[in-house]
């Protein structure tokens, strides 16, 4: 696997659609398949209330990582960043980038990505540190 240059890290950040958020307390690790839109600078996730937001909230510091694989081999992000749950002002942009994220890959949902309609939890990622 070879580095990838910042717009190649940007590029698959995205195409791709599911990525896995890593997150850590007391001694426990969790990893856990998230839908994300990316506007460029973070990436942005709705989530119902549960263990990854529950851990989440007590330590901030995650690990975000999104791959493919092709006949080129493996291509892979992997971010070091920090969870900030997004206020009632602020949720809105975030569920409208992910609407518009799954309308551009052919899926137009009637309702909240991963919540189905359940209240949700926006938060997003802000990188501290990405490699590709």
């Amino acid at each position: 696997m070879v580095d990838l240059t910042r717009d190649e890290i940007d590029d698959l950040l995205r195409e791709q659609v599911v990525a896995r958020l890593g997150c850590h307390l007391d001694g426990l690790t969790y990893v856990v398949p998230v839908i994300y839109a990316y506007d460029g600078e973070a990436v942005y996730v709705a989530s119902i209330e549960g263990q990854k937001v529950d851990m989440m909230r007590a330590n901030p510091n995650v690990c975000f990582e999104v791959d493919t694989y092709g006949p080129e081999g493996w291509r892979s992000v992997i971010a070091q960043g920090v969870f900030e749950e997004l206020s009632q002002a602020e949720k809105p942009r975030a569920l409208q980038l992910l609407r518009e994220r799954f309308t551009r890959n052919g899926v137009a949902p009637s309702r909240t990505p991963e919540t189905n309609g359940r209240p949700s939890v926006c938060f997003r990622i802000a990188f501290r540190d990405v490699t590709g």
